[in-house]
């Protein structure tokens, strides 16, 4: 029976994660946002648009991450990737934005609403947020169930509304749709946050800091090579976005 247990526990933990690291430039990395929904039928076409990223995020020039909402999930079709905590991540960012209601898809760009990402703009826009100087360094070593983060500020920064926010995401995601808007779709997903954890415990002194070492739990359908550590550095006030960094 002992054997059994341990021949079943072994195939619900992923296999070993390995070891990545990873620290940020002078210059800013554009952190993009997408929120989005296997329930919405109009969220497809920006779920493919969001993979084409994955050449910039490997070289490390753009940090994707996409939040599921859960509001679509009473409407047909129960999205397994989304959560409460990324819907009441996009309301606090409508209301940040000044914002009447929340929508999907909506993509988000170093802070700010982009509602152009289907043209040609998206290519400028990013180009444009990666030439400003970065407000904060960052720093991630170690594992997706246990990063080591260190975040650092520009001088005479101040903390009352930043937060760190450090995230375990997952590419190659794929769902077979069988209710709902999407009926009979096979949807296919990267970046998708599969966890996320925030920090606010900055230091005092000329060059506020936070060093942490988090702690994400992993669940049966992670897959150690898909996954990729997110750190960020955000004013929760205004949304806008210090510095952002990636690490797989």
């Amino acid at each position: 029976m002992r054997a059994i247990a341990s021949v079943l526990l072994a195939l619900m933990i992923p296999s070993a994660f390995a070891e990545c690291a990873a620290k940020s430039t002078s210059r800013a990395t554009p952190l993009v946002e997408l929120y989005t929904s296997e329930g919405c039928s109009s969220c497809p076409p920006a779920d493919l648009w969001f993979s084409t990223l994955r050449a910039q995020a490997d070289a490390g020039t753009v940090v994707p991450i996409a939040f599921h909402v859960d509001y679509w999930n009473n409407l047909g079709w129960k999205d397994a990737y989304s959560d409460a905590r990324f819907t009441q991540r996009q309301r606090n960012f409508a209301h940040a934005a000044g914002a009447r209601f929340v929508y999907t898809p909506q993509v988000v760009l170093a802070g700010r609403d982009f509602p152009d990402w289907r043209g040609g703009a998206a290519a400028k826009a990013l180009e444009a947020s990666r030439a400003q100087p970065a407000r904060a360094e960052l720093e991630i070593a170690g594992s997706a169930t246990s990063p080591r983060v260190v975040a650092t500020l520009a001088p005479g920064t101040r903390v009352e509304d930043l937060a760190l926010v450090v995230a375990v995401t997952q590419d190659g995601v794929e769902t077979k749709v069988k209710a709902g808007e999407n009926r009979g779709e096979t949807l296919r997903h990267d970046f998708v946050a599969r966890d996320v954890q925030v920090e606010r415990g900055w230091t005092s002194g000329a060059k506020p800091s936070i060093d942490t070492r988090m702690q994400f739990t992993p669940r049966p359908d992670w897959k150690a090579d898909r996954m990729r550590v997110v750190a960020f550095v955000q004013d929760t006030r205004t949304g806008q976005v210090l510095q952002s960094l990636a690490c797989r």
